[in-house]
């Protein structure tokens, strides 16, 4: 019997309703298929954060122990971060109302300064061990590694050699939770809370305010489970200065669902699958390990007390009828002792017999099986197999496809980092250098509109891959022939440089080359309609 929802009649289930739409199919709670299926969605704390330490000591150890887990946070530092993201000032002259002589003058020296704090160590590390490009590989792969990773904003008195007292100090995810005070447990449990001060609720170390705005960080002093005699102790780091508005710590996160706090691990999705499959390596390599042994057993007719009794007065490894050669453990010297050497022939006594073991190399399809995992794996985390394990055997057009593919998932995770680490940073160190006076920039704390012109900037790091430089170089030439692109952005997509210093270097150099009696440096390049195109090989 059912009661139908219209009439609020009992009715027998002969006539109810047949299953339409999802109700009969993904949501189908008869199908054979889908039975044992039953998934549960809570909310994103009970999900994510309930779940985040072991998610990131999962991922961490498998960072440090899975080859293929290790390409991937380490093919994202080399492809995202590189040698560093380097800072290229590009303010809004127009609202500004500079000349392009004068932004161009103001820019060049906004990242002279720029480069005297971030290119030392002691100047904008808080703890001294990197340089501002150094920082950012680090925080890249504590992120990606740990889910999230936070950056303190400290002030240290300047010196004679750093005027500035901004320093950065990365703070790993594990450091941000939730007070024992406040409800939260010291080691990995319930990790919301509640501020008695102001009843606003705290998510894993996130204090987040009635309109769900996060309002500040909880910072410990331990990691959890750390070997010290330290008290446990937090800081409640506010997350904007209340007069200044500046961020006073950064918090580096993707997101994936409304109301998230706290970020996941990049290798979350596959751990399971990483874990397993390395497992299956491990073990398909010692199993090749033992069966390479060359193995050997001498059966012989004879009773034990004819077995020889070797010079130091015990019996040797070979005191077992059918016992395995072993390596000894003490020099041999039994006329009845026999090795195995090369191009070597022994007789055998009477009586006995050799039978030698059958090394075979275990598991057939090892390659296809590795290269499929490693496949569905790189696809998860939104890398093709090419480029996850480092292998173009494939034609060119699939390679230069999965570069293609890669890149768009690199180019959006930098945007990320830089929303997040790189722009931030700027901006509180700029505010630092005009306030100091070391920077002139009229208006900047007056108009929000005109500090936003004086903060623009980009942000240059690795260009994507070439693998035929003439093709993309000539597809390049056309595009700009056809205002499809400027010079500068071909320029900052093919090189990571820029077009403007090019420029007037190749100025400089043809006037050398004059001078020494030489021609000009031929910048341009015809693109007729000769067939230069190398045909691909598949």
């Amino acid at each position: 019997m059912y009661q139908d929802k219209r009439t609020k009649l009992y009715l027998p289930d002969r006539v109810r309703p047949k299953a339409s739409g999802y109700s009969d199919a993904g949501a189908s709670l008869y199908r054979n298929a889908l039975k044992g299926f039953n998934a549960r969605s809570s909310a994103p704390n009970e999900d994510i954060d309930w779940n985040n330490y072991t998610l990131r000591q999962r991922s961490r150890m498998l960072y440090m122990s899975s080859p293929l887990a290790t390409s991937a946070i380490n093919t994202n530092r080399t492809k995202v971060i590189g040698v560093g993201l380097t800072l290229k000032s590009a303010i809004d002259r127009e609202i500004l109302g500079l000349s392009p002589e004068a932004a161009k003058q103001w820019q060049k020296h906004t990242e002279r300064e720029f480069a005297l704090w971030a290119d030392r160590k002691a100047n904008c590390d808080a703890t001294g061990v990197n340089d501002f490009a150094g920082m950012q590989q680090l925080a890249l792969i504590s992120w990606l590694m740990s889910g999230d990773t936070f950056v303190l904003v400290k002030r240290y008195e300047p010196s004679n050699i750093n005027p500035y007292s901004l320093r950065l100090h990365i703070v790993e995810a594990d450091r941000v939770r939730t007070p024992t005070k406040y409800g939260g447990l010291r080691y990995p449990g319930m990790t919301d809370g509640e501020n008695p001060d102001n009843h606003n609720r705290i998510f894993d170390g996130v204090e987040v305010d009635s309109n769900g705005m996060a309002v500040a960080y909880y910072v410990h002093n331990n990691y959890p489970w750390q070997i010290t005699n330290r008290d446990d102790d937090w800081v409640r780091v506010e997350a904007y200065g209340e007069k200044t508005h500046l961020p006073n710590i950064l918090h580096i996160m993707s997101s994936e669902r409304p109301d998230q706090y706290r970020g996941v691990s990049y290798l979350a999705p596959a751990i399971e699958p990483i874990l397993q499959l390395n497992r299956y390596i491990n073990s398909a390599l010692t199993m090749a390990l033992i069966q390479s042994y060359f193995t050997a057993w001498i059966i012989m007719q004879s009773n034990t007390d004819e077995i020889p009794w070797d010079s130091v007065g015990g019996w040797d490894d070979m005191d077992v009828p059918g016992a395995q050669f072993t390596a000894p453990a003490r020099p041999r010297t039994s006329p009845d002792e026999l090795e195995m050497g090369p191009g070597q022939l022994r007789t055998l006594k009477e009586g006995e017999d050799i039978k030698f073991g059958n090394p075979t190399m275990p598991v057939p399809g090892f390659d296809a099986f590795v290269k499929t995992f490693c496949k569905l794996v790189g696809a998860g985390m939104g890398i093709p197999y090419d480029v996850l394990v480092k292998e173009y055997n494939s034609s060119y057009s699939a390679a230069r496809a999965a570069l293609l593919d890669s890149w768009e998932d690199f180019r959006m995770r930098r945007k990320w980092f830089v929303d997040d680490y790189c722009q931030p940073g700027y901006e509180i160190w700029l505010a630092e250098a005009v306030a100091r006076g070391r920077i002139k920039a009229p208006g900047f704390f007056n108009d929000p509109l005109v500090r936003a012109a004086w903060c623009g900037a980009r942000w240059i790091g690795p260009v994507q891959g070439s693998l035929d430089p003439l093709k993309e170089a000539q597809a390049a030439v056309l595009q700009i022939q056809h205002a499809l692109k400027t010079h500068e952005q071909v320029t900052r997509e093919m090189s990571g440089g820029d077009w403007d210093e090019n420029v007037e270097q190749l100025a400089a150099e043809n006037e050398k080359l004059v001078a020494a009696g030489g021609g000009n440096v031929n910048i341009t390049m015809n693109v007729g309609d000769r067939d230069s195109e190398r045909g691909e090989t598949e």
